[in-house]
């Protein structure tokens, strides 16, 4: 019965901070800086989660040819920046993974 009641209030916690910026963002102007700034977020954080695992894979620094999920990273940045479309980003990245472990 306490896990039902911690994910309950977990739930209820989490909504009620979003709905609170909602209600208060609602209500007040943002001034336009803060809104460019605002822009930054979203690929700031996915950077912060994703370059540690291409590059530490192990927990320890690993910079060669034999990190294939730093190679499947660099095909992925690639493939993002010929074709602006995350889908393909996506996609380019899963495959050079899948491929640099099938044949080596």
């Amino acid at each position: 019965m306490n896990i039902w009641l911690v994910f309950l209030l977990g739930g209820l916690l989490t909504y009620a901070t979003r709905l609170s910026m909602i209600f208060l963002l609602g209500r007040i102007e943002i001034p336009e800086q803060l809104q460019r700034a605002l822009r930054f977020v979203p690929p700031a954080v996915l950077t912060a989660l994703i370059i540690p695992e291409l590059v530490m894979p192990s927990g320890a620094l690993m910079i060669s040819l034999e990190n294939f999920r730093l190679i499947a990273g660099i095909a992925a940045v690639l493939a993002a920046w010929w074709s602006r479309n995350t889908i393909i980003t996506i996609l380019a990245g899963m495959a050079a993974l899948v491929l640099l472990n099938w044949l080596l």
